[in-house]
């Protein structure tokens, strides 16, 4: 069954399901992406790691397993015959909680050279803090480089990624051809609106790939039965006046 909304589903940006959807639709973009641009070029998926130190209250973490946190060894019982002292204090480490998003890299399969990177935001990238400022600075070396770029953004809440002149809008896609900048491309989207089919820019004389993002998330609702679980708490950010009466049209039932 598709997503019941005509476009982006609000609901899925909840931190109890993003992560799932985040990592679910990179592996599916390169699915679609690889089947239009083989021979010539290889995708592949890459990763950003971001590593947060919790406090014992903040471990508790939403939307991912708690099996991202570290583990220390335990303490074993020192044999043989060397004296070990005793510290005059002891302390404990925080937590540590590794936080993999997923990318997409097509590549030029003679040369091995990256030609364009394709990234979903989440709110690793975009809320304000250091998790941004590497994200940020990742982002600009690739502006810097003649590497094509694509960001997706479908999140409404954190502040937007830098940028000059951007509509009005609830989620929006940005295509950055590397002989076109300063100058980028923008498919602003609203709540009400379809999802669009982006381009994909490649070398030349290669024509774009079509990427349909609607597609990609009627596909993923199916398969991973967010209508299960993700209609249980309010989308977030809430939705106010005449949108959360239009989005509640489309919320299935029990």
């Amino acid at each position: 069954m598709a997503s019941p909304f005509p476009g982006m589903n609000p609901y899925l940006e909840q931190r109890t399901a993003w992560h799932d959807f985040h990592e679910s639709f990179m592996p599916l973009a390169r699915e679609i992406i690889a089947a239009q641009v083989r021979p010539h070029f290889i995708v592949k998926i890459d990763e950003h790691i971001f590593i947060h130190e919790l406090s014992a209250e903040e471990r508790f973490f939403l939307g991912r397993a708690d099996v991202a946190l570290t583990q220390s060894p335990k303490n074993e019982p020192h044999s043989g015959g060397t004296a070990v002292l005793d510290s005059p204090a002891r302390g404990q480490l925080p937590g540590v909680d590794i936080e993999r998003l997923s990318l997409v890299e097509i590549r030029d399969r003679k040369s091995g050279q990256v030609v364009t990177v394709i990234e979903l935001l989440s709110p690793s990238n975009k809320d304000t803090g250091p998790d941004r400022e590497q994200y940020l600075g990742k982002r600009s070396l690739i502006l810097h480089s003649n590497v094509h770029f694509v960001e997706i953004d479908l999140l409404r809440g954190g502040p937007r990624m830098p940028l000059i002149d951007l509509p009005e809008c609830d989620y929006f896609v940005l295509v950055s051809r590397a002989e076109e900048r300063p100058s980028v491309g923008l498919w602003p989207i609203r709540l009400r609106d379809r999802l669009p089919v982006i381009p994909i820019p490649l070398p030349a004389p290669h024509a774009n790939v079509k990427l349909d993002l609607q597609v990609i998330l009627n596909r993923l609702y199916d398969a991973a039965g967010y209508e299960d679980y993700i209609y249980g708490s309010q989308p977030e950010p809430s939705l106010g006046g005449e949108d959360a009466d239009w989005a509640r049209q489309f919320v299935p039932s029990n």
